[in-house]
């Protein structure tokens, strides 16, 4: 907790509890003053200050430190409702309580300092690999695209060479392609940054799940004739954003087709309320520790491959937007299995005949 970092109100909170937490615990002990002796008070006044320096810092803990010891001196000590002490050991224990009061407020509040020093100091880091990541990821994975679709035209423009109608039609299409994969790494980006500022807008209503993946199959992302569908014909609809769980339905079905070795298998049924979409592949799998790190941005399998690696951390966000779940699961037999479930609009209710 560096100076400063205290939030306005939280400092306000803390002045207020010194001033309003000394008037209330005097008001409670008066009466109780022929029961406790003056060390219990004492403590229960340390305890105010200690609760003060958590909430508002040391300025409030100096200041319900500094009322503590007035109070205990006013109320709590003979000649009573007079500042002066008549015992020599009233008057230790007085001094003693604000020499406590202040070493405990120091350091409470430097204890907090070094925590927030420390979490500070853990989220720069944090932020300094995901910076790392980022520019490693959009130095390649960005500009190999780029560099592929400037090749083309480059190669299109030129005038020094003769290109028949065929070669033509390749480097059109090499553009084309590294275009939309250079598309798709911009979007992903730009849809995360949305996603973790909140600012995203989610716009959730009944679809036909089946619409949604046809939609997404025709994704320039997604291999075309390389999915195996079996989806059942009764299947409720599902309330979900139609444009986000196309984007998830291309994300996860291009993540496994990009790692296995037959087409994916994707299917759906209706459970609990609930419509569970799988995606099951049967290439390498994933062992256990690796599951969180494919949800996390710019982790790739291995750190390898191409793609900035947002793929499933974007997919995961999104459905969890739409009141979903993103999990994985082990394919029976080998492989990996990702699971999407989103609410199912709810069964009509049958009339039964009074």
């Amino acid at each position: 907790m560096v100076p400063g970092n205290l939030s306005v109100r939280r400092r306000a909170l803390g002045y207020a509890m010194a001033v309003v937490g000394v008037v209330v615990l005097a008001a409670v002990l008066e009466p109780l003053r022929g029961r406790l002796d003056l060390a219990s008070d004492a403590m229960l006044f340390l305890l105010l200050v200690v609760t003060t320096a958590i909430v508002g810092g040391l300025g409030p803990a100096l200041v319900a430190g500094a009322l503590g010891a007035l109070t205990l001196n006013f109320l709590f000590t003979q000649p009573y409702h007079t500042l002066r002490i008549h015992e020599p050991s009233d008057v230790v224990a007085v001094a003693v309580f604000g020499i406590v009061a202040l070493m405990v407020s120091w350091v409470v509040d430097l204890a907090a300092r070094r925590a927030a020093a420390v979490r500070e100091a853990a989220e720069l880091e944090a932020a300094n690999r995901l910076r790392t990541a980022l520019l490693a990821a959009v130095g390649h994975d960005l500009r190999t695209p780029l560099a592929v679709a400037k090749a083309a035209v480059s190669g299109l423009r030129s005038s020094d060479v003769v290109l028949a109608e065929k070669d033509r039609r390749e480097l059109l299409a090499s553009a084309d392609q590294a275009l939309d994969r250079l598309s798709s790494l911009v979007e992903n980006l730009l849809d995360l940054s949305r996603l973790q500022a909140g600012a995203l807008p989610v716009r959730t209503r009944p679809v036909a799940l089946g619409d949604v993946i046809a939609r997404a199959l025709d994704d320039p992302g997604v291999e075309p004739r390389a999915v195996v569908l079996d989806l059942p014909d009764e299947l409720p609809d599902v309330v979900v954003d139609p444009g986000l769980l196309e984007r998830v339905v291309v994300n996860v079905v291009a993540n496994a087709q990009r790692y296995a070795t037959d087409p994916p298998l994707l299917t759906a049924s209706a459970v609990d309320g609930r419509v569970e979409m799988r995606v099951v592949d049967t290439g390498p799998g994933l062992p256990g520790a690796s599951r969180d790190r494919v949800f996390v941005p710019f982790q790739r399998l291995d750190d390898s491959g191409s793609g900035l690696g947002l793929g499933l951390a974007l997919s995961r966000g999104l459905v969890e937007a739409m009141a979903g779940t993103l999990t994985l699961e082990d394919t029976p037999g080998g492989g990996l299995t990702l699971v999407v479930s989103v609410p199912a609009t709810p069964a009509p209710q049958t009339r039964v005949p009074s």
